[in-house]
């Protein structure tokens, strides 16, 4: 793919600024889930914009098909969590919660799906979309941003952990005691 680097610049600061604005609300609030979340997406558009010149060259080298393993998984997580939580969450009115999504404020624990094995897909996708798109071509520039994902990553699900402690009780925290936090039987 042929993108100058004025190009990856220019959609670099336009996704920013998309960022920005869906996430107003929590980077005022470094003590929810979504502020933390923030700069995993930027992390993320970081790698993407390194990487995005070599996304399909050399296809069937090994850290090319590794890379589109995590990429497949990233995408089945996020589509089986994002329709577990609709299906099975229900709906609150998250005025107490207004820095998240609306597909957060959930009202019930789901357990079953991949929800069953780790707490939070949504994060493990994004995890996995990080270290797929630094697999695409694997370097020192790459490395630091994906480090930057992974542990913002980890932020956001550990102060969405305590959110739903506050919200859930101790059936979360016995929810906690069952599942993993990104790979199941793993992290």
């Amino acid at each position: 793919m042929a993108l100058t680097i004025a190009t990856r610049v220019i959609l670099f600061l336009a996704f920013t600024l998309v960022f920005v604005r869906i996430s107003w609300q929590p980077l005022h609030n470094p003590r929810c889930h979504g502020f933390y979340r923030f700069f995993a997406f930027e992390s993320i558009l970081v790698l993407l914009m390194l990487n995005v010149t070599v996304w399909f060259k050399d296809p069937f080298s090994p850290f090319q098909l590794l890379s589109w393993l995590f990429l497949f998984a990233s995408i089945a997580m996020v589509l089986q969590g994002l329709f577990l939580l609709k299906k099975m969450g229900g709906q609150g009115n998250g005025e107490d919660r207004a820095e998240n999504f609306a597909f957060e404020n959930t009202v019930n624990l789901v357990e079953e799906g991949i929800y069953r094995y780790i707490r939070h897909p949504m994060y493990a996708s994004l995890l996995f979309l990080a270290w797929g798109i630094f697999f695409k071509h694997p370097s020192f520039c790459g490395a630091v941003p994906l480090a930057v994902a992974s542990l913002a990553l980890f932020m956001t699900a550990r102060t969405e952990e305590r959110e739903n402690l506050d919200f859930f009780g101790s059936p979360y925290r016995d929810y906690i005691q069952r599942t993993r936090m990104f790979v199941p039987f793993l992290l």
